[in-house]
Protein backbone atom coordinates (compact mmCIF):
# COMPACT_ATOMS: atom_id res chain seq x y z
CA UNK A 1 0.00 0.00 0.00
CA UNK A 2 2.98 2.43 -0.34
CA UNK A 3 2.11 3.47 -3.27
CA UNK A 4 -1.24 5.18 -1.61
CA UNK A 5 1.50 9.00 -1.01
CA UNK A 6 1.87 8.92 -5.14
CA UNK A 7 -0.01 11.89 -6.71
CA UNK A 8 -1.58 10.15 -8.58
CA UNK A 9 -3.21 7.81 -5.68
CA UNK A 10 -4.94 4.24 -6.29
CA UNK A 11 -8.60 2.80 -6.32
CA UNK A 12 -10.33 1.01 -3.83
CA UNK A 13 -10.10 -1.51 -6.42
CA UNK A 14 -6.44 -1.84 -6.83
CA UNK A 15 -6.84 -2.01 -2.52
CA UNK A 16 -9.35 -4.95 -2.44
CA UNK A 17 -6.66 -6.70 -4.99
CA UNK A 18 -3.55 -6.01 -3.05
CA UNK A 19 -4.93 -6.57 0.52
CA UNK A 20 -7.37 -9.52 0.31
CA UNK A 21 -9.53 -7.19 2.34
CA UNK A 22 -13.11 -6.57 0.07
CA UNK A 23 -15.19 -3.46 0.38
CA UNK A 24 -18.60 -4.56 -0.61
CA UNK A 25 -22.35 -2.95 -0.55
CA UNK A 26 -22.52 -3.66 3.27
CA UNK A 27 -19.02 -2.37 3.97
CA UNK A 28 -15.49 -3.95 4.65
CA UNK A 29 -14.69 -7.08 6.42
CA UNK A 30 -11.32 -8.89 6.49
CA UNK A 31 -8.76 -9.94 9.06
CA UNK A 32 -7.89 -8.05 11.67
CA UNK A 33 -4.13 -7.86 10.95
CA UNK A 34 -5.22 -7.15 6.85
CA UNK A 35 -7.11 -4.38 7.59
CA UNK A 36 -4.07 -1.63 8.62
CA UNK A 37 -4.80 2.03 9.32
CA UNK A 38 -3.73 2.65 6.22
CA UNK A 39 -6.05 0.65 4.36
CA UNK A 40 -8.93 1.55 7.15
CA UNK A 41 -7.94 5.60 6.27
CA UNK A 42 -8.58 4.79 2.47
CA UNK A 43 -11.74 3.02 2.38
CA UNK A 44 -12.78 5.54 4.61
CA UNK A 45 -11.45 8.50 2.95
CA UNK A 46 -13.40 6.42 -0.38
CA UNK A 47 -16.79 6.80 1.09
CA UNK A 48 -16.72 10.32 2.47
CA UNK A 49 -15.40 11.18 -1.08
CA UNK A 50 -18.28 9.55 -3.06
CA UNK A 51 -20.48 11.05 -0.46
CA UNK A 52 -19.21 14.25 -1.33
CA UNK A 53 -19.65 13.67 -5.04
CA UNK A 54 -23.30 12.75 -4.89
CA UNK A 55 -23.83 15.90 -2.48
CA UNK A 56 -24.01 14.53 0.71
CA UNK A 57 -21.13 15.38 2.43
CA UNK A 58 -18.50 18.57 2.31
CA UNK A 59 -16.32 20.06 4.38
CA UNK A 60 -17.18 21.19 8.08
CA UNK A 61 -20.27 18.63 7.65
CA UNK A 62 -20.44 16.01 11.17
CA UNK A 63 -20.18 12.35 10.48
CA UNK A 64 -20.86 9.80 13.66
CA UNK A 65 -18.90 7.47 14.41
CA UNK A 66 -18.95 3.61 17.04
CA UNK A 67 -17.69 0.63 17.57
CA UNK A 68 -18.10 -3.37 19.32
CA UNK A 69 -16.32 -4.46 21.58
CA UNK A 70 -13.62 -6.55 19.51
CA UNK A 71 -9.86 -5.81 20.34
CA UNK A 72 -9.58 -4.13 17.23
CA UNK A 73 -12.10 -1.83 17.30
CA UNK A 74 -10.27 0.35 19.12
CA UNK A 75 -7.32 0.83 16.32
CA UNK A 76 -9.77 0.95 13.46
CA UNK A 77 -11.98 4.12 15.21
CA UNK A 78 -8.71 5.90 15.41
CA UNK A 79 -7.61 5.30 11.32
CA UNK A 80 -11.62 5.99 10.41
CA UNK A 81 -11.97 9.29 12.85
CA UNK A 82 -8.22 10.33 11.14
CA UNK A 83 -10.11 10.05 7.47
CA UNK A 84 -12.84 11.94 8.65
CA UNK A 85 -10.87 14.68 9.63
CA UNK A 86 -8.53 14.79 7.19
CA UNK A 87 -11.21 14.65 4.45
CA UNK A 88 -12.81 18.06 6.43
CA UNK A 89 -15.49 16.47 8.47
CA UNK A 90 -16.27 16.62 12.19
CA UNK A 91 -16.25 13.33 14.20
CA UNK A 92 -19.49 12.63 16.42
CA UNK A 93 -18.49 9.86 18.86
CA UNK A 94 -21.09 7.71 19.51
CA UNK A 95 -19.01 5.19 21.57
CA UNK A 96 -19.32 1.57 21.96
CA UNK A 97 -23.16 1.15 20.90
CA UNK A 98 -25.69 -0.70 18.55
CA UNK A 99 -25.30 -0.65 15.02
CA UNK A 100 -29.11 0.43 14.94
CA UNK A 101 -28.67 2.96 17.63
CA UNK A 102 -25.94 4.49 16.07
CA UNK A 103 -28.25 4.41 12.56
CA UNK A 104 -30.86 5.87 14.50
CA UNK A 105 -29.26 8.89 15.87
CA UNK A 106 -27.79 9.21 12.55
CA UNK A 107 -30.28 9.26 10.36
CA UNK A 108 -32.84 11.35 12.48
CA UNK A 109 -29.70 13.92 12.38
CA UNK A 110 -29.75 13.26 8.54
CA UNK A 111 -25.32 12.87 8.61
CA UNK A 112 -23.16 10.08 7.96
CA UNK A 113 -22.64 7.38 9.77
CA UNK A 114 -19.64 5.25 10.15
CA UNK A 115 -19.65 1.99 12.64
CA UNK A 116 -16.39 -0.41 13.20
CA UNK A 117 -17.88 -4.03 13.90
CA UNK A 118 -17.54 -7.57 12.52
CA UNK A 119 -20.57 -8.70 13.51
CA UNK A 120 -20.80 -12.12 13.93
CA UNK A 121 -17.87 -13.41 12.94
CA UNK A 122 -14.69 -14.78 14.54
CA UNK A 123 -12.32 -12.49 16.64
CA UNK A 124 -9.42 -12.34 14.48
CA UNK A 125 -11.73 -10.45 12.30
CA UNK A 126 -13.61 -7.10 11.85
CA UNK A 127 -15.39 -4.86 9.58
CA UNK A 128 -16.64 -1.77 8.49
CA UNK A 129 -20.19 -0.41 7.51
CA UNK A 130 -21.00 2.25 6.15
CA UNK A 131 -24.05 4.74 5.88
CA UNK A 132 -25.19 7.25 3.91
CA UNK A 133 -27.16 10.31 5.72
CA UNK A 134 -30.88 8.63 5.51
CA UNK A 135 -29.73 5.03 5.23
CA UNK A 136 -27.86 2.07 4.34
CA UNK A 137 -25.58 2.16 1.22
CA UNK A 138 -27.19 0.05 -1.60
CA UNK A 139 -25.91 -1.98 -4.25
CA UNK A 140 -26.11 1.10 -6.71
CA UNK A 141 -23.66 3.10 -4.70
CA UNK A 142 -21.05 -0.10 -4.69
CA UNK A 143 -19.39 1.07 -8.10
CA UNK A 144 -19.37 4.77 -6.96
CA UNK A 145 -17.48 3.45 -3.69
CA UNK A 146 -15.02 1.52 -5.86
CA UNK A 147 -13.93 3.48 -8.19
CA UNK A 148 -12.79 6.23 -5.89
CA UNK A 149 -9.41 7.06 -5.96
CA UNK A 150 -7.61 8.22 -2.63
CA UNK A 151 -4.12 10.11 -1.84
CA UNK A 152 -3.03 10.17 1.55
CA UNK A 153 0.14 11.08 3.37
CA UNK A 154 2.75 8.45 3.46
CA UNK A 155 4.54 10.38 6.41
CA UNK A 156 1.36 9.55 8.74
CA UNK A 157 1.82 6.18 8.68
CA UNK A 158 5.01 3.32 10.03
CA UNK A 159 6.71 0.81 7.60
CA UNK A 160 3.94 -1.26 9.25
CA UNK A 161 1.15 0.85 7.85
CA UNK A 162 0.18 1.83 11.43
CA UNK A 163 -0.55 5.41 12.55
CA UNK A 164 2.65 7.06 13.88
CA UNK A 165 0.99 10.07 15.92
CA UNK A 166 -2.02 8.74 18.74
CA UNK A 167 -5.46 9.87 17.75
CA UNK A 168 -7.66 11.39 20.80
CA UNK A 169 -11.56 10.56 20.21
CA UNK A 170 -14.00 13.13 21.12
CA UNK A 171 -16.28 12.64 23.99
CA UNK A 172 -18.81 10.45 23.91
CA UNK A 173 -22.04 11.91 22.31
CA UNK A 174 -24.96 9.17 23.61
CA UNK A 175 -27.44 7.61 21.43
CA UNK A 176 -28.59 4.78 23.42
CA UNK A 177 -31.25 7.22 25.47
CA UNK A 178 -33.20 8.18 22.31
CA UNK A 179 -32.84 5.07 21.14
CA UNK A 180 -34.71 2.81 23.97
CA UNK A 181 -37.01 6.08 24.31
CA UNK A 182 -38.11 4.85 20.58
CA UNK A 183 -39.63 2.11 21.60
CA UNK A 184 -40.95 3.35 25.35
CA UNK A 185 -43.20 5.84 23.58
CA UNK A 186 -44.57 3.05 21.38
CA UNK A 187 -45.16 0.01 23.44
CA UNK A 188 -45.43 1.83 26.56
CA UNK A 189 -43.92 1.80 30.37
CA UNK A 190 -45.55 -1.37 30.97
CA UNK A 191 -45.52 -3.12 27.69
CA UNK A 192 -43.25 -6.09 29.29
CA UNK A 193 -44.71 -5.56 33.21
CA UNK A 194 -44.47 -9.17 35.21
CA UNK A 195 -42.30 -10.94 32.90
CA UNK A 196 -38.84 -12.21 33.69
CA UNK A 197 -36.55 -12.09 30.84
CA UNK A 198 -33.15 -13.48 30.91
CA UNK A 199 -30.65 -11.46 28.81
CA UNK A 200 -27.52 -13.41 27.55
CA UNK A 201 -24.92 -11.18 27.34
CA UNK A 202 -21.98 -12.34 25.99
CA UNK A 203 -19.72 -9.58 24.43
CA UNK A 204 -22.55 -8.09 22.37
CA UNK A 205 -22.01 -4.39 22.13
CA UNK A 206 -25.87 -3.58 23.09
CA UNK A 207 -25.78 -5.96 26.22
CA UNK A 208 -26.88 -3.38 28.54
CA UNK A 209 -28.73 -1.62 26.72
CA UNK A 210 -30.92 -5.16 25.98
CA UNK A 211 -31.43 -4.64 29.99
CA UNK A 212 -31.91 -1.14 30.15
CA UNK A 213 -34.57 -1.22 27.55
CA UNK A 214 -36.68 -4.24 28.58
CA UNK A 215 -36.56 -2.63 32.09
CA UNK A 216 -37.88 0.43 30.97
CA UNK A 217 -41.05 -1.17 29.37
CA UNK A 218 -41.85 -3.13 32.35
CA UNK A 219 -40.04 -6.27 32.86
CA UNK A 220 -37.68 -7.74 35.06
CA UNK A 221 -33.98 -8.55 33.37
CA UNK A 222 -31.85 -11.58 34.69
CA UNK A 223 -28.36 -10.96 33.29
CA UNK A 224 -26.39 -13.71 33.15
CA UNK A 225 -23.27 -15.26 30.25
CA UNK A 226 -21.11 -11.93 30.71
CA UNK A 227 -17.87 -12.22 29.12
CA UNK A 228 -14.12 -10.10 28.36
CA UNK A 229 -12.95 -12.78 25.61
CA UNK A 230 -15.26 -11.86 22.28
CA UNK A 231 -17.82 -14.53 21.62
CA UNK A 232 -18.74 -15.03 17.64
CA UNK A 233 -22.57 -15.50 18.28
CA UNK A 234 -24.01 -16.10 14.88
CA UNK A 235 -27.97 -15.56 14.95
CA UNK A 236 -27.60 -17.29 11.92
CA UNK A 237 -25.99 -20.55 12.81
CA UNK A 238 -26.52 -20.74 16.48
CA UNK A 239 -23.65 -22.68 18.39
CA UNK A 240 -23.89 -26.27 20.19
CA UNK A 241 -22.71 -24.08 23.25
CA UNK A 242 -25.07 -21.12 23.21
CA UNK A 243 -27.97 -23.89 22.91
CA UNK A 244 -26.62 -25.55 25.85
CA UNK A 245 -26.15 -22.57 27.62
CA UNK A 246 -29.49 -21.24 26.91
CA UNK A 247 -31.08 -24.85 27.87
CA UNK A 248 -29.09 -24.67 31.57
CA UNK A 249 -30.23 -21.38 32.55
CA UNK A 250 -33.56 -21.54 31.84
CA UNK A 251 -33.71 -24.85 33.96
CA UNK A 252 -31.93 -22.09 36.77
CA UNK A 253 -34.09 -19.30 36.45
CA UNK A 254 -37.28 -19.05 36.34
CA UNK A 255 -37.89 -17.03 33.04
CA UNK A 256 -40.28 -16.16 30.08
CA UNK A 257 -37.74 -15.93 27.87
CA UNK A 258 -34.11 -15.21 27.01
CA UNK A 259 -32.99 -12.20 24.48
CA UNK A 260 -29.32 -11.63 23.20
CA UNK A 261 -27.97 -9.83 19.98
CA UNK A 262 -25.01 -10.90 17.73
CA UNK A 263 -21.96 -8.84 18.39
CA UNK A 264 -22.91 -5.14 16.73
CA UNK A 265 -26.51 -5.73 18.75
CA UNK A 266 -28.31 -5.27 15.08
CA UNK A 267 -29.62 -9.30 14.97
CA UNK A 268 -32.08 -10.65 17.95
CA UNK A 269 -31.75 -13.95 19.63
CA UNK A 270 -35.29 -14.97 21.61
CA UNK A 271 -35.61 -18.03 23.20
CA UNK A 272 -38.95 -19.31 25.14
CA UNK A 273 -38.85 -20.57 28.37
CA UNK A 274 -37.03 -23.82 28.22
CA UNK A 275 -34.36 -22.12 26.52
CA UNK A 276 -35.26 -23.46 23.01
CA UNK A 277 -33.94 -20.13 20.56
CA UNK A 278 -36.28 -19.46 17.88
CA UNK A 279 -34.93 -19.32 14.47
CA UNK A 280 -34.55 -15.32 13.50
CA UNK A 281 -37.06 -16.05 10.26
CA UNK A 282 -39.92 -17.30 12.87
CA UNK A 283 -38.75 -13.86 15.08
CA UNK A 284 -39.08 -11.65 11.90
CA UNK A 285 -42.46 -12.96 11.03
CA UNK A 286 -44.07 -12.38 14.14
CA UNK A 287 -42.59 -8.60 14.48
CA UNK A 288 -44.17 -8.06 10.84
CA UNK A 289 -46.82 -9.69 12.28
CA UNK A 290 -47.22 -7.46 15.41
CA UNK A 291 -46.78 -4.50 13.21
CA UNK A 292 -49.62 -4.91 10.89
CA UNK A 293 -47.44 -5.11 7.73
CA UNK A 294 -49.17 -5.33 4.53
CA UNK A 295 -46.03 -5.61 2.75
CA UNK A 296 -42.80 -8.47 3.99
CA UNK A 297 -40.02 -8.68 2.42
CA UNK A 298 -36.97 -11.30 3.21
CA UNK A 299 -34.39 -13.05 1.49
CA UNK A 300 -34.92 -16.18 -0.19
CA UNK A 301 -33.50 -17.77 2.28
CA UNK A 302 -36.22 -17.23 4.96
CA UNK A 303 -38.71 -20.20 6.21
CA UNK A 304 -41.74 -20.32 3.63
CA UNK A 305 -43.83 -20.39 6.50
CA UNK A 306 -44.75 -16.72 6.14
CA UNK A 307 -46.44 -17.44 3.24
CA UNK A 308 -48.01 -20.75 4.09
CA UNK A 309 -48.89 -18.62 7.21
CA UNK A 310 -50.60 -15.74 5.22
CA UNK A 311 -49.29 -13.55 8.28
CA UNK A 312 -48.76 -10.49 5.97
CA UNK A 313 -50.99 -9.85 2.55
CA UNK A 314 -48.13 -9.40 0.68
CA UNK A 315 -44.43 -11.06 0.53
CA UNK A 316 -41.72 -9.75 -1.45
CA UNK A 317 -38.68 -12.35 -2.02
CA UNK A 318 -35.06 -11.17 -2.59
CA UNK A 319 -31.47 -11.76 -2.49
CA UNK A 320 -29.75 -12.22 0.95
CA UNK A 321 -28.53 -9.35 2.17
CA UNK A 322 -30.09 -6.13 3.56
CA UNK A 323 -29.27 -3.62 0.73
CA UNK A 324 -31.70 -6.19 -1.33
CA UNK A 325 -34.33 -5.99 1.38
CA UNK A 326 -34.07 -2.04 1.44
CA UNK A 327 -34.55 -1.64 -2.53
CA UNK A 328 -37.24 -3.66 -2.41
CA UNK A 329 -38.77 -2.01 0.41
CA UNK A 330 -38.43 1.34 -1.19
CA UNK A 331 -39.55 0.14 -4.19
CA UNK A 332 -43.28 -1.19 -2.57
CA UNK A 333 -43.41 2.38 -0.64
CA UNK A 334 -43.19 3.84 -3.83
CA UNK A 335 -45.60 1.42 -5.12
CA UNK A 336 -48.42 2.33 -2.19
CA UNK A 337 -47.02 5.05 -0.24
CA UNK A 338 -50.25 4.52 2.50
CA UNK A 339 -48.58 0.37 2.54
CA UNK A 340 -46.88 -0.59 5.81
CA UNK A 341 -43.80 -1.80 4.47
CA UNK A 342 -41.21 -3.77 6.05
CA UNK A 343 -38.29 -6.49 5.94
CA UNK A 344 -36.45 -9.00 7.56
CA UNK A 345 -33.88 -11.70 7.16
CA UNK A 346 -33.14 -15.51 8.13
CA UNK A 347 -30.84 -13.80 10.89
CA UNK A 348 -33.78 -11.67 12.25
CA UNK A 349 -32.42 -8.49 12.02
CA UNK A 350 -35.65 -6.51 11.36
CA UNK A 351 -36.24 -3.32 9.01
CA UNK A 352 -38.90 -1.44 9.39
CA UNK A 353 -39.50 0.59 5.86
CA UNK A 354 -42.59 2.85 6.56
CA UNK A 355 -43.75 4.58 10.26
CA UNK A 356 -46.13 2.72 12.28
CA UNK A 357 -48.31 5.22 14.34
CA UNK A 358 -45.44 7.34 16.46
CA UNK A 359 -42.45 4.85 15.46
CA UNK A 360 -40.62 6.33 12.72
CA UNK A 361 -38.58 3.76 9.85
CA UNK A 362 -35.47 2.19 10.88
CA UNK A 363 -34.55 0.87 7.24
CA UNK A 364 -31.25 -0.89 8.43
CA UNK A 365 -31.48 -4.08 10.67
CA UNK A 366 -32.44 -4.12 14.15
CA UNK A 367 -32.56 -6.19 17.08
CA UNK A 368 -34.47 -4.96 19.59
CA UNK A 369 -37.94 -4.06 17.86
CA UNK A 370 -38.53 -7.76 17.16
CA UNK A 371 -37.18 -8.86 20.54
CA UNK A 372 -40.17 -6.35 21.79
CA UNK A 373 -42.78 -7.49 19.48
CA UNK A 374 -41.83 -11.23 20.75
CA UNK A 375 -41.95 -10.65 23.92
CA UNK A 376 -45.25 -9.35 24.00
CA UNK A 377 -46.39 -12.34 23.07
CA UNK A 378 -45.15 -13.80 26.27
CA UNK A 379 -47.06 -11.97 28.40
CA UNK A 380 -50.34 -13.54 27.18
CA UNK A 381 -48.97 -17.49 26.96
CA UNK A 382 -45.92 -19.07 26.71
CA UNK A 383 -43.89 -18.36 23.48
CA UNK A 384 -43.47 -22.04 22.92
CA UNK A 385 -47.63 -22.24 22.26
CA UNK A 386 -47.23 -19.03 19.78
CA UNK A 387 -44.32 -20.79 17.76
CA UNK A 388 -46.78 -23.74 18.03
CA UNK A 389 -49.61 -22.47 16.49
CA UNK A 390 -47.98 -21.66 13.22
CA UNK A 391 -47.46 -24.02 9.98
CA UNK A 392 -44.86 -26.99 10.83
CA UNK A 393 -42.31 -25.82 8.62
CA UNK A 394 -38.67 -25.56 10.35
CA UNK A 395 -35.46 -23.91 8.85
CA UNK A 396 -31.86 -24.96 10.06
CA UNK A 397 -28.85 -23.32 8.75
CA UNK A 398 -25.00 -24.38 9.31
CA UNK A 399 -21.66 -22.78 7.63
CA UNK A 400 -17.89 -24.18 6.95
CA UNK A 401 -15.56 -21.54 8.06
CA UNK A 402 -12.55 -21.16 6.59
CA UNK A 403 -14.03 -22.45 3.38
CA UNK A 404 -12.17 -20.97 -0.17
CA UNK A 405 -13.88 -18.94 -2.22
CA UNK A 406 -13.06 -20.12 -5.54
CA UNK A 407 -14.42 -24.02 -4.06
CA UNK A 408 -17.62 -22.16 -3.59
CA UNK A 409 -17.27 -20.55 -7.00
CA UNK A 410 -17.06 -24.25 -8.19
CA UNK A 411 -20.12 -25.73 -6.19
CA UNK A 412 -22.25 -23.27 -7.66
CA UNK A 413 -20.61 -23.50 -11.16
CA UNK A 414 -21.29 -26.72 -11.25
CA UNK A 415 -24.37 -27.26 -9.55
CA UNK A 416 -26.07 -24.69 -12.60
CA UNK A 417 -24.54 -25.88 -15.21
CA UNK A 418 -26.88 -26.61 -18.39
CA UNK A 419 -30.43 -26.28 -18.65
CA UNK A 420 -33.03 -27.20 -16.15
CA UNK A 421 -33.62 -30.41 -16.45
CA UNK A 422 -29.77 -31.58 -16.76
CA UNK A 423 -29.56 -29.96 -13.16
CA UNK A 424 -32.37 -31.48 -11.93
CA UNK A 425 -31.07 -34.98 -12.97
CA UNK A 426 -28.00 -33.82 -11.77
CA UNK A 427 -29.34 -33.06 -8.17
CA UNK A 428 -30.88 -36.32 -8.30
CA UNK A 429 -27.35 -37.93 -8.90
CA UNK A 430 -25.65 -35.69 -5.94
CA UNK A 431 -28.61 -35.45 -3.80
CA UNK A 432 -31.31 -38.03 -4.14
CA UNK A 433 -30.22 -40.58 -1.31
CA UNK A 434 -30.37 -37.88 1.08
CA UNK A 435 -33.27 -35.62 0.05
CA UNK A 436 -35.81 -37.42 -2.25
CA UNK A 437 -36.47 -36.40 -5.72
CA UNK A 438 -36.07 -32.99 -6.56
CA UNK A 439 -38.51 -30.83 -8.24
CA UNK A 440 -37.60 -27.04 -8.56
CA UNK A 441 -34.46 -24.59 -8.45
CA UNK A 442 -33.98 -21.07 -7.69
CA UNK A 443 -30.97 -19.37 -8.41
CA UNK A 444 -31.99 -16.07 -7.03
CA UNK A 445 -28.99 -16.15 -4.70
CA UNK A 446 -26.78 -19.43 -4.39
CA UNK A 447 -28.69 -22.31 -5.24
CA UNK A 448 -31.79 -23.61 -3.65
CA UNK A 449 -33.20 -26.80 -4.55
CA UNK A 450 -36.75 -28.22 -3.52
CA UNK A 451 -37.71 -31.50 -3.51
CA UNK A 452 -40.66 -33.62 -3.87
CA UNK A 453 -41.63 -34.13 0.20
CA UNK A 454 -40.91 -30.03 0.36
CA UNK A 455 -37.93 -30.23 1.84
CA UNK A 456 -35.38 -27.29 0.62
CA UNK A 457 -32.10 -27.24 0.32
CA UNK A 458 -29.53 -23.90 -0.57
CA UNK A 459 -26.19 -23.62 -1.13
CA UNK A 460 -24.40 -20.08 -0.41
CA UNK A 461 -21.45 -19.00 -0.60
CA UNK A 462 -21.19 -15.93 2.42
CA UNK A 463 -20.31 -12.55 0.06
CA UNK A 464 -18.53 -11.40 3.00
CA UNK A 465 -16.19 -13.79 4.87
CA UNK A 466 -14.40 -17.09 3.21
CA UNK A 467 -17.62 -19.53 4.37
CA UNK A 468 -20.12 -21.84 2.54
CA UNK A 469 -23.89 -21.52 4.34
CA UNK A 470 -26.44 -24.03 3.71
CA UNK A 471 -29.79 -23.99 4.45
CA UNK A 472 -32.17 -26.04 4.64
CA UNK A 473 -35.85 -26.10 5.33
CA UNK A 474 -38.41 -29.58 6.13
CA UNK A 475 -41.76 -30.26 8.41
CA UNK A 476 -39.91 -30.75 11.49
CA UNK A 477 -36.65 -29.75 13.33
CA UNK A 478 -35.42 -33.29 12.98
CA UNK A 479 -35.36 -33.71 9.40
CA UNK A 480 -34.28 -29.75 9.00
CA UNK A 481 -30.94 -30.62 11.21
CA UNK A 482 -30.40 -33.83 9.64
CA UNK A 483 -30.68 -32.71 6.02
CA UNK A 484 -28.59 -30.31 6.41
CA UNK A 485 -25.93 -31.90 8.31
CA UNK A 486 -26.09 -35.16 6.08
CA UNK A 487 -26.01 -32.46 3.17
CA UNK A 488 -23.06 -30.51 4.35
CA UNK A 489 -20.83 -33.26 4.87
CA UNK A 490 -21.36 -35.05 1.76
CA UNK A 491 -20.72 -31.98 -0.49
CA UNK A 492 -17.26 -31.33 1.66
CA UNK A 493 -16.39 -35.06 0.89
CA UNK A 494 -17.83 -35.73 -2.50
CA UNK A 495 -19.78 -32.61 -4.29
CA UNK A 496 -16.96 -30.36 -4.11
CA UNK A 497 -14.38 -32.20 -5.05
CA UNK A 498 -16.60 -33.56 -8.29
CA UNK A 499 -16.98 -29.53 -8.92
CA UNK A 500 -13.37 -28.52 -8.97
CA UNK A 501 -12.46 -31.08 -10.87
CA UNK A 502 -15.64 -30.30 -13.49
CA UNK A 503 -14.11 -26.67 -13.61
CA UNK A 504 -10.96 -27.29 -14.19
CA UNK A 505 -12.20 -29.26 -17.27
CA UNK A 506 -14.39 -26.62 -18.11
CA UNK A 507 -12.32 -23.37 -18.14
Amino acid sequence: MNDLGSAAGVSVAELMASSGVPFGTSGVRGLAAAMTDKLCHAYATAFLQYLRQIGEFSTGDRVALAGDLRTSTPRILAACTTAVRDCGGQIVFCGLTPTPALAFHAMGSGIPSIMVTGSHIPADRNGIKFYRPHGEVLKSDEAGIVGQRVVIDPARFGNDDSLLAPVALPEVTPVEDEYIARYVRHFGADALAGLTIGVYQHTAVGRDVLVRAIEALGATAVPFGRETVFVPVDTEAIREEDIALAAHWAAENKVDAIISTDGDSDRPLVADASGTWLRGDIVGLLCARAVGADVAVTPVSSNTVLELSGAVPKVVRTRIGSPYVIRAMMDAAEADPAARVCGYEANGGFLLGSAVDDMAPLPTRDALLPIIAVLMNAKHRPLAEVVAELPPRFTFSDRVADFPQDHSAALIAFLSHGPEDEQLARIARLFGEIAGFPTGIDTTDGYRMTFADGAILHFRPSGNAPELRCYSEAETEAKARDLNARALAHVLADVVPEAVAFRAAHR
